[in-house]
């Protein structure tokens, strides 16, 4: 059953490096135990206020930023911190308790055996034996004296505080003067963020994932069967990725293991080919089990043509060697203007991400 399913999922590329700070949520990610999906309905109210000041705010700081909107903060603090869930976040955006990451004394906890010496005589992360990142984007100290700000108007650049450290994130994904409408440059704050591919992957998808909630896909102009597949799938944002999960008749637990090791046998949810088994059977079409089998189903687009051949309801599929079917290890359901619904990984839920965002593009299936 395993080497079934071996193509049915993403491989998880290594674990993070945590190049500015150390997620005190990690482990949360790792497990899977995402509870909601990313739409603004999970960002507290206080946190998205903080986001929307600081695209405001940034260009004061750095006037050549082009591109910087709030789903590009809220991004990051979703996988640093949750959007601060679970913390008291005041009408002045001061966040307690505060939040801090694992101690970095090369110990080994939270995965990060580097030691970072003291900088900041515990003024931020609360302690001078090592360091530690701190507030809601998880800054190391040493990296907020050089983008800390003070956007909430206490005359104070504080981590801790929501408005500051959204304005602190901002500048520091703007550099010297970045455009992040070109993914290109996007890619790269991200990566300057935390030294990751899986990090800047999954930053990207939860990017993707809550401008597409502003957006939302245009149904209107497509035929019924589409539609009931494309309202199925947005349906199951939030659902957690279940290596091996996910049957025609809905979530299921999964089984063991990913390539990465990751079990989904606790985890009710879907893998990438089970999610779109479930959608399309709403549609009265039954798929094969694995994304490598599902390619064989109706008619390919091929890779050469580009994701602008692709029609909302159409299958994507992502190979490690694109023209070889054998090969793909993902799919998605495409719902135009470059987005597609999926189940990118283990650690992640079913989410909206955009089409390039994932590596291998090697076509479509069109079944309706």
């Amino acid at each position: 059953m395993t080497a079934l399913l071996l193509f049915a999922a993403v491989c998880c590329a290594a674990p993070m490096s945590n190049a500015i700070g150390a997620s005190l949520f990690q482990q949360d990610a790792v497990d899977g135990q995402v509870a909601e999906g990313g739409t603004a309905a999970d960002i507290p109210p206080r946190m998205l206020t903080a986001y929307k000041k600081a695209v405001q705010k940034v260009s004061r700081y750095v006037p050549t930023c082009r591109g910087m909107h709030w789903p590009v903060l809220a991004g990051i603090a979703k996988v640093e911190s949750n959007h601060a869930i679970g913390r008291n976040i005041a009408a002045s955006g001061d966040i307690r308790p505060k939040i801090y990451g694992v101690l970095l004394n090369g110990s080994g906890a939270g995965g990060n055996t580097t030691v970072f010496p003291d900088t900041d005589g515990g003024k931020w992360d609360g302690t001078a034996n090592a360091e530690r990142a701190v507030g809601p984007f998880q800054f190391m100290p040493a990296t907020w004296e050089h983008v800390g700000k003070d956007a909430s108007g206490d005359h104070a650049a504080d981590p801790h505080n929501a408005d500051d450290a959204a304005l602190g994130a901002a500048i520091y994904l703007c550099g010297n003067g970045r455009d992040l409408a070109k993914r290109s440059q996007l890619r790269a704050a991200i990566w300057q963020y935390n030294h990751s591919a899986e990090y800047v992957t999954n930053v990207l998808g939860w990017i993707s994932q809550y401008t597409a909630a502003v957006q939302g896909p245009d149904l209107a102009n497509v035929s019924a069967k589409v539609r009931t597949v494309l309202e199925a799938a947005l349906s199951q944002r939030g659902v957690p990725y279940s290596w091996g999960g996910g049957t025609a008749s809905g979530p299921s637990y999964g089984i063991c293991c990913s390539p990465s090791g990751r079990s989904g046998a606790n985890i009710k949810g879907f893998d990438c080919s089970g999610l779109t088994a479930y959608t399309y059977a709403r549609a009265g079409v039954r798929l094969p089990r694995t994304a490598a089998a599902q390619a064989g189903v109706g008619r390919r687009i091929p890779a050469s043509l580009g994701p602008s051949a692709l029609k909302p309801g159409d299958l994507v599929f992502f190979a490690y060697a694109p023209g070889r079917d054998s090969t793909i290890f993902h799919v998605g359901i495409y719902t135009g203007n470059g987005q597609m619904i999926n189940a990118a990984r283990p650690g992640t839920v079913v989410r909206q991400d955009a089409v390039q965002s994932m590596p291998g593009y090697a076509g479509g299936g069109r079944l309706l």
